[in-house]
């Protein structure tokens, strides 16, 4: 049982009811001498204590993505090299159903090395009958740090915010995909750093498996990015870097968009693998980029959003931003970025299409 997953803490929330059901029941019932009785009574209490605290730290564990694995929790991840992850073996992936019309895997990627979660949806009209002919856009949703992909189900809405635009017709049918963006637990901002490909695992490892396992468009015209903080700021830097793979990218409360020291303190490779700096640099790339925040956001101020549009004019990247006026760095804000972000990614990539009958 995955330490995320929802059935884990509705299997502790139950045994917490349990044992303080057992405790209000034997409480005066026990056996044997008082002497004896009142150490089993504080066992009782302990253990009703335990479980509580277990359901609240598994909660919090959740919301804020502080542990991604039972192996992250207990540090067997620790110390690994780009080419020494655990994991089945090279490019092998077997997608199984989570129960919440989510479709997971656990895969190690043919180009990184590198091995993660990939969570993928299907919209209700991939298996409609007559659609198996159908290709469908690929929506890619980055998670901050620290998170996971669930943070994006069970914080961020999704899918049901999209289904909800697409019935009113604001938005494509998108295949969304949620992979890890630090596989093995080290953040590098989507970026290959020596002994950790981590651009490669999202760029190149997990477009392969979606591609060769889904009907989705051909890249880039129909594959596009949105994330949210970190995740923000690699939905605007991978287009920029693998503008034959992404389309376009939509970068919700982004991180700083010249880089992060603390996450890259190599200055040139931290300069190089910025959003500011690469679209600075870029030349005719057919790619579109959505970059929004808020006035209130420390985090992700609006001035950063000035400074990148500013740097993207005569390059041919295509900028469209959104300051909202109030709101945190938080999922109650993004989600409502959603409809003017997904609306403008459904006009950046391409809707579904039939696919071509061979001769």
């Amino acid at each position: 049982m995955e330490l995320t997953s929802t059935s884990f803490l509705a299997t502790l929330i139950a045994v917490t009811l349990l044992a303080m059901l057992a405790a209000l029941l034997l409480w005066n019932r026990l056996p044997g001498p008082r002497w004896l009785r009142w150490p089993a009574r504080v066992l009782m209490l302990g253990l009703c204590q335990l479980t509580a605290i277990c359901v609240v730290a598994t909660w919090i564990n959740g919301s804020y993505g502080l542990y991604s694995s039972w192996d992250d929790l207990i540090g067997t991840d620790a110390g690994q090299g780009a080419g020494a992850m655990t994991g089945p073996p090279v490019g092998r992936a077997r997608f199984t159903a989570d129960g919440d019309g989510t479709r997971s895997t656990y895969f190690r990627g043919s180009h990184s090395k590198l091995a993660g979660r990939v969570t993928v949806w299907t919209p209700p009209g991939y298996d409609a009958p007559g659609a198996d002919r159908t290709r469908f856009p690929v929506l890619v949703l980055l998670h901050g740090y620290p998170g996971t992909p669930r943070t994006w189900i069970d914080l961020g809405d999704m899918p049901g915010a999209l289904t909800r635009l697409v019935q009113r017709g604001t938005a494509h049918p998108f295949i969304v995909v949620i992979p890890e963006i630090y596989p093995g637990g080290v953040n590098t901002d989507c970026s290959n750093v020596p002994g950790r490909r981590i651009a490669d695992w999202l760029a190149r490892d997990v477009p392969e498996l979606v591609a060769r396992t889904f009907r989705t468009l051909p890249s880039p015209a129909g594959w596009g990015l949105m994330g949210v903080s970190t995740g923000g700021f690699c939905a605007a830097k991978l287009p920029l870097q693998y503008p034959k793979v992404f389309r376009a990218g939509a970068a919700l409360d982004p991180d700083p968009l010249t880089g992060d020291p603390g996450v890259l303190p190599d200055p040139v490779l931290r300069e190089r693998n910025s959003p500011l700096w690469l679209v600075a640099h870029a030349r005719t790339a057919d790619v579109g980029l959505f970059l929004a925040t808020s006035a209130q956001d420390k985090d992700s101020p609006p001035a950063q959003l000035a400074a990148f549009a500013a740097a993207a004019a005569g390059t041919g990247v295509r900028v469209r931003t959104l300051v909202r006026p109030a709101g945190g760095h938080n999922f109650q804000t993004w989600i409502g970025m959603y409809p003017e972000a997904l609306g403008w990614l459904s006009t950046e990539v391409a809707p579904p299409a039939p696919r071509p009958r061979t001769a």
